[in-house]
């Protein structure tokens, strides 16, 4: 998916169509890492000085809910990135945790899973490597 694709699935769901929100989606799109929707505020804010971080957080939660955002987890803080949906496979992420650049990988460390307790059925998982990326380390 693309910043086009987005805005026409937000369109198709019957969501307006809005500057904020396309500034919002460009926004993302154009890291390749994780932001916190404080850093979208920061930046959305030169454009629109009077956003509230509700009205961001509050959007990047649709976002994530219509499946254009993925969001992660770290040291406490939500963050989000645009979704890999174009990736028609599988796969899970390493994360820089300083500039939170993120890498796509496809090998799943599911498949080594031993011993699922019986009776508990697996439907999906979430595998993230923290480290340093080479520019960082």
């Amino acid at each position: 998916m693309n910043t086009k694709g987005a805005l026409q699935l937000l369109k198709a769901k019957g969501y307006k169509y809005t500057g904020q929100r396309e500034l919002l989606i460009h926004c993302i799109y154009d890291e390749k890492r994780y932001v916190s929707a404080k850093e979208v505020l920061g930046v959305m804010q030169k454009e629109y000085p009077n956003l509230s971080f509700d009205t961001i957080y509050r959007n990047l939660s649709l976002f994530e809910e219509l499946g254009i955002l993925e969001t992660t987890e770290f040291k406490g803080e939500r963050l989000f990135r645009f979704a890999c949906s174009d990736e028609h496979h599988h796969h899970h992420h390493i994360i820089c945790i300083k500039c939170r650049r993120t890498i796509s990988f496809v090998e799943c460390p599911m498949k080594n899973i031993f011993n699922v307790p019986k009776g508990f059925e697996i439907t999906g998982h979430k595998f993230e490597i923290y480290g340093y990326c080479k520019d960082c380390a």
